[in-house]
């Protein structure tokens, strides 16, 4: 039996609906045009600030090479190897058609680099492998002529880092007729997946930034901090929550959690599958956790000193009268680590002061510390550390920062993400535009994603004096809260934890805290990176962490001497903690107290607070 042809009414109704998809990619690509020249004319002034950096930098490599023959030799050398190495990659790809099996590549990928794994990349003709290793010798040139350069070593640093962004914005993966698998998607689609893919370009310019996640498919109290508890004290910059018991007896002592003042708390409280607060809760540990106000422009006036005294030094004083106990533990995340240091040596410094002029002796409340992918030394700070000079800070406290009085949360998300461009910008470019996929719901870049401003007294501050000058690390060369700082006076128990391939805190400059303590002093060495290594339950197996190095040698040394260990960091930190929690004693399910009363359900308001993409220049605060 025949099949009936369609009706023409259908074959009318799909060329209508071809003409509406037509119509609506050109007002979206009008209105995407209208938001690139407006976005240009407003970072105009900044953007020529940073071309010139760039130039200037790379002006610097060219005088030299041009002006010593022995840089230009050097130079020549390389290009000769670069052109034999090419001229034998072409042989070799050539005989590749007639013996496949006898092929060796000239040059291969890093054995961590995902943008060439797919077999597409290796298929005969085999141009697309011709194309790969053709852009990997480039590479391997343009940061040879780089390191071999005898340039002043602070120039070198910004060569490689703003070379490296180049190079990986040129690779080949990252365009539709050099990437073998968006072309092959492209045919067994018919071409959908780049129509897809121009509808997703089109509406991340009108969103101003790559989406790297489905941002419908989470809300905060909903299905992202929803570990019970409730905020028992607000002020201007923190709300403190409290964390219902889930266990019948708790330790007499609380832990009281700084998180970076630069993100929202709940990385440490995802979904309850990956969170740390609930783990803690879990294992009988009563839980405090600060949660930061997304300032806004009338909190400019709100410094460093701010955040000790209404922030960290305020959330001990309350855990410390809720829970009765004279002392409690305390763990600082990423910047929260740099605020916790600063506090412990604060404290340090007040109570020998109260003891030496004879006062009613004054306790450390703190009974320990832990540092989580934090950093008190700033000598290396990673890749970002390679641009951030004297110049930068300059151009800054001229710029906009001051007079709005906020540094904006994207702007240090798109800081952040160019730390690893090819895992946090390329890899979304490729499946978003060439691949005209959507992202995977992802409780990590949601919270990335969810960003905060900063004061930009306290945040230009921290830049100058702690990330740039180094000055936290050394004695009494700041002077916070009205107290010279030093870190050697922190003499209670600190736990020290980093992660392998951390590109915020470094291991090597996280371990360097171990040196400046003063107390006894333990470190911990997990897998993974500053995000997914502190999100790591017990239950994912999938990282594991190293103890027990000799810590008296250095970093390496604590390395080769350490014991490797299956499972999750959480588990061997959660032993020491509770250790570290005193005696055992029945647990209160009613939060707060008399004095610090509930004020509304975890997570609170302020951490529900976004970020708006412009403020006004011109609002009057």
């Amino acid at each position: 039996m025949k099949k009936s042809p369609k009706p023409e009414i259908k074959m009318e109704n799909k060329k209508k609906t071809n003409m509406e998809e037509m119509q609506e990619l050109t007002e979206s690509i009008a209105k995407a045009s209208q938001k690139i020249i407006s976005n240009y004319f407003e970072n105009k002034s900044g953007g020529n600030h940073d071309n010139r950096d760039i130039a200037q930098t790379f002006n610097e490599l060219g005088t030299k090479i041009m002006n010593e023959p022995k840089e230009m030799e050097k130079v020549q050398e390389l290009y000769k190897t670069f052109f034999s190495s090419q001229q034998e990659l072409w042989k070799r790809i050539t005989e590749r058609q007639s013996k496949p099996t006898e092929y060796k590549p000239v040059i291969k990928p890093s054995d961590g680099d995902k943008r060439f794994k797919a077999p597409e990349w290796d298929e005969a003709p085999y141009y697309f492998d011709f194309v790969k290793q053709s852009y990997l010798l480039v590479s391997q040139l343009m940061k040879q002529i780089i390191e071999t350069s005898e340039i002043d070593e602070k120039v070198k640093k910004k060569l490689n880092f703003y070379s490296q962004h180049y190079i990986d914005a040129l690779s080949p993966s990252n365009f539709i007729a050099t990437n073998p698998e968006a072309i092959k998607l492209a045919q067994e689609t018919n071409g959908q997946s780049l129509i897809d893919g121009f509808k997703n370009l089109l509406s991340d310019i009108d969103k101003g930034k790559i989406t790297q996640t489905d941002m419908s498919a989470f809300e905060v109290g909903v299905n992202l901090a929803v570990t019970p508890g409730a905020v028992i004290y607000e002020n201007e910059l923190i709300q403190l929550i409290q964390y219902t018991p889930t266990t019948k007896n708790v330790g007499e002592m609380p832990l009281v959690i700084i998180p970076p003042w630069i993100n929202k708390y709940y990385i440490l409280d995802l979904r309850p599958e990956n969170s740390f607060v609930k783990y803690a809760v879990d294992q009988g540990i009563t839980t405090f956790i600060i949660s930061w106000k997304n300032p806004t422009p009338e909190l400019k006036h709100i410094t460093f000193d701010d955040y000790v005294e209404k922030a960290s030094l305020k959330a001990i004083e309350i855990a410390q009268a809720v829970t009765k106990s004279k002392k409690v533990n305390t763990l600082g995340y990423c910047l929260g680590g740099t605020l916790l240091a600063t506090t412990l040596a604060i404290l340090a410094s007040r109570t020998k002061k109260s003891q030496t002029a004879g006062t009613a002796i004054k306790e450390n409340p703190v009974n320990s510390a832990t540092f989580l992918a934090a950093m008190v030394d700033f000598s290396d700070v990673g890749p970002m550390g390679d641009v951030i000079d004297n110049a930068l800070i300059k151009k800054m406290e001229r710029g906009e920062i001051l007079e709005e009085g906020l540094m904006h949360g994207h702007t240090m998300e798109k800081s952040f993400n160019l730390i690893r461009a090819n895992d946090l910008v390329w890899s979304f470019v490729i499946n978003n535009y060439l691949k005209g996929k959507t992202p995977t719901a992802f409780d990590a870049f949601y919270w990335t994603n969810d960003n905060t401003n900063l004061p930009a007294k306290m945040y230009l501050y921290y830049l100058k004096n702690m990330v740039y000058e180094n000055k936290l690390s050394r004695k009494n060369a700041l002077r916070i809260c009205n107290t010279p700082i030093d870190i050697g006076k922190i003499e209670v128990p600190v736990y020290v934890v980093a992660f392998q391939e951390d590109h915020i805190a470094p291991p090597q400059t996280a371990f360097t805290t171990t040196e400046l303590v003063s107390g006894p002093v333990e470190f911990i060495f997990g897998g993974s990176g500053h995000v997914m290594g502190v999100a790591n339950p017990p239950s994912k197996k999938k990282y594991g962490y190293y103890l027990d190095g000799q810590l008296e040698n250095g970093f390496d040394a604590w390395k080769e001497t350490a014991q490797f260990h299956e499972g999750s960091w959480w588990t061997a930190w959660s032993e020491r903690i509770i250790k570290k929690s005193g005696k055992q004693i029945p647990a209160v399910k009613t939060l707060g107290n008399t004095k610090f009363k509930v004020i509304e359900p975890a997570p609170g308001r302020y951490v529900k607070e976004k970020c708006k993409t412009h403020i006004p220049k011109n609002v009057k605060h």
